[in-house]
């Protein structure tokens, strides 16, 4: 017998175009002999699911049901493809939980916890061979913070909204001229502002995944953005950005970043397939993190699929593995 998948997108952040793009990706390469999917779209104050001819059916939130016909249809588990709040965030994961129904991203703490680029940090900076850049946690735009960030940080900084995701409100700041607009733009999307100091580096993302038990760490791909860094153009408009898969890496920086990824993903509590953007510096060759996705783009661009396909595997089989170890995972609480 078939389980029954809700395949879940949309959002309440201007990464939704993103989830749905990523969504109809995995409507239509997820193995149907094995699973019969269900799309539902999350919008504030409207949940509900969408049919292959457009007709909307309200979701039932005391128990994440829907109704066609006289069948009431119950999810045996949730394909999680929300980017941003709630399903990033840990707000879907805590309502997951609650009404007992599996999942394939992380459980609600590691959601929570991953979707804080500081609070990230600050757990992961003790893990051996891993750096961290400089930086301060802003909660507020005061001359008092304005002040502190000059005094204890030096130029070029990068300036990120602390929850926020696809780049958006990122800015990189050359000059204290330009900090104060920075942090306007910042602050625009998020409470809290993370000003960090600028690493000098060849920049890579990887993917890594547990599936049939174990953390399986996938190629990382080389950004080379025509941009000054990789923002929400680089990452979305084609030919702004060269993404090579598998990237330009040494066998000794290979194995290094194979230790250090495992070791991110076990730390944070990781569950399905997550994506650690990082730095390998210029002049040191050190591992400087800068952010782990939880709920990583699956469009058929994207860098997760470029690096499964990378190592032969089917996409197909990739978003199996994904979906089995959910069930797994549940059954040992």
């Amino acid at each position: 017998m078939k389980r029954k998948i809700a395949l879940v997108t949309g959002g309440y952040t201007g990464e939704s175009v993103i989830s749905l793009k990523s969504a109809a990706v995995v409507e239509k390469t997820i193995d149907r002999e094995l699973y019969e999917v269900y799309k539902i779209l999350i919008y504030p104050h409207d949940w509900h699911f969408l049919s292959d001819s457009g007709e909307k059916t309200p979701v039932d939130l005391n128990d994440f049901s829907i109704r066609i016909g006289d069948e009431k249809i119950t999810f045996d588990g949730v394909f999680n493809i929300l980017h941003g709040s709630p399903g990033e965030d840990g707000k879907l994961a805590g309502y997951f939980d609650m009404i007992g129904i599996p999942y394939t991203t992380c459980d609600q703490l590691s959601s929570a916890i991953t979707m804080n680029k500081g609070y990230t940090k600050a757990i992961v900076d003790d893990i051996e061979e891993l750096h961290i850049a400089k930086s301060i946690q802003l909660f507020e735009k005061s001359t008092k913070n304005l002040l502190r960030v000059k005094d204890e940080l030096i130029l070029p900084l990068f300036i990120k909204p602390n929850n926020g995701g696809s780049s958006i409100g990122m800015s990189k700041v050359k000059t204290w001229e330009e900090l104060p607009e920075a942090l306007d733009k910042a602050f625009a999307e998020d409470t809290q502002v993370l000003v960090e100091e600028f690493i000098s580096g060849r920049e890579f993302s990887i993917g890594s995944y547990k599936g049939k038990g174990e953390i399986t760490v996938l190629p990382a791909t080389e950004i080379v953005s025509s941009k000054e860094f990789f923002d929400f153009e680089s990452k979305y408009i084609p030919g702004v950005t060269e993404e090579i898969t598998p990237g330009r890496q040494t066998p000794e920086e290979v194995e290094r970043v194979n230790r250090i990824i495992p070791k991110i993903y076990e730390k944070l509590n990781c569950k399905g397939a997550v994506r650690v953007d990082y730095f390998l510096q210029h002049e040191t060759g050190k591992f400087y993190f800068i952010e782990i996705n939880t709920v990583p783009g699956q469009t058929e661009t994207s860098l997760i699929s470029q690096q499964v396909k990378a190592t032969g595997m089917e996409i197909k089989e990739f978003y199996t593995q994904l979906i089995e170890e959910m069930f797994v995972e549940d059954i040992s609480f």
